[in-house]
């Protein structure tokens, strides 16, 4: 007599969504078909709103467009970028669950030097679900992974670490590189894959991507806005950068963890470095101020909640970034509104009606 097999459900299948930006047909999740369709996801439609999306039946998902947008936030909207990849952080204002995992549709399943293709997800949440230690560097790395452990010399008293509020992936193939240098390295591919996770130091920074990444978002989601870019925009490309760098002051503010490392996507698309000049070439002057801004922005012993620490940090955006240009005082304004966006829609008592135009429920398994 056989045994039926025991069903193993996923990790966090209920306190996780994935979320998408997106202006075309979403083909690309058959390939995530294994390790996302237990998962919800929460699409965000950039672009015309009048153009339909194509999402590959079987995916439990909500889809927002940009009539969506309008409508929940009302005169808010103007926090949420246009045209834009940062139109992606509306997806984790309206998701209600603890963590969010959010990709680019021009990424796939990458394989490990064995060949075996690698579950991005899944490596998120261990990454998420495992301590960091940025108070202490570890030279094996993650200690906390199998057949790894802390080294001799390190502090009894900080092998506990900290939560770990973000989960920083990486890519084979299409390295996420600035437009110089991909003008100067335009057929450089990365095929280095390099099996180690580690804790960002507290007080460093660090250049955050938004295609392959994960986090808490109880902990850490009001500090994860991508900030103001592309269309009516002086900048685009920084968006997730920006929300990095924000982050990581906060995380490091109140005691949280960061990781970077696995997991590898495998990222296709190069996108034009001429294109991406005229986005980055006032972020490129830009960051030789934005950088040492933060790496000396204190906040104060009262911002004990990621959205007191955001609005202390607007400002300090409009005081000491405002006189670079008058951008930055339109972006302090706008973090204002994104927190005033967060705690409206993320109270008990909200009224708001956030449910989009396209939704669509993966069939129940018999």
């Amino acid at each position: 007599m056989s045994i039926p097999a025991t069903k193993v459900t996923p990790p966090l299948v209920d306190e996780l969504d994935i979320v998408i930006p997106t202006i075309r047909n979403l083909d690309f999740l058959e390939q995530w078909r294994a390790f996302f369709q237990p998962y919800h996801l929460i699409i965000v439609q950039d672009g015309d709103p009048t153009k339909t999306i194509h999402v590959p039946e079987g995916f439990d998902y909500e889809l927002y467009n940009r009539n969506d947008i309008n409508r929940i936030l009302g005169p808010k909207a103007s926090c949420i970028s246009f045209k834009d990849s940062a139109c992606r952080c509306f997806g984790f204002l309206v998701s209600k669950k603890k963590y969010i995992f959010t990709i680019d549709d021009d990424c796939f399943v990458a394989k490990d030097p064995s060949g075996q293709e690698i579950n991005a997800l899944a490596q998120h949440i261990n990454n998420l679900l495992t301590p960091s230690t940025p108070f202490f560097f570890n030279t094996l790395y993650d200690p906390y992974r199998e057949g790894a452990d802390f080294v001799r010399g390190y502090p009894f008293s900080l092998r506990e670490g900290v939560t770990t509020a973000i989960s920083h992936g990486l890519w084979l193939n299409i390295p996420d590189y600035d437009a110089p240098t991909q003008l100067v390295k335009p057929l450089e591919r990365n095929s280095r894959y390099v099996d180690a996770v580690m804790t960002i130091p507290k007080g460093t920074l660090f250049p955050m991507c938004g295609m392959n990444l994960g986090f808490h978002r109880e902990l850490i989601g009001p500090a994860m806005y991508f900030g103001l870019m592309g269309d009516g925009q002086p900048i685009g490309r920084y968006d997730d950068m920006w929300a990095g760098w924000c982050a990581k002051v906060i995380c490091d503010h109140l005691g949280l963890g960061v990781k970077t490392g696995l997991p590898y996507i495998w990222h296709s698309k190069a996108s034009n470095p001429f294109v991406n000049l005229k986005k980055e070439y006032k972020g490129i002057y830009w960051q030789e101020d934005i950088i040492p801004f933060f790496q000396s922005a204190v906040l104060s012993k009262e911002a004990t909640t990621p959205q007191k620490c955001y609005v202390e940090l607007s400002k300090l955006v409009k005081e000491k970034l405002g006189p670079i240009d008058p951008y930055f005082e339109k972006l302090a304004s706008e973090m204002v509104t994104w927190i005033d966006c967060w705690d409206e829609l993320n109270s008990a008592t909200s009224k708001i009606d956030v449910v989009p135009k396209k939704t669509e429920a993966a069939p129940k398994k018999k």
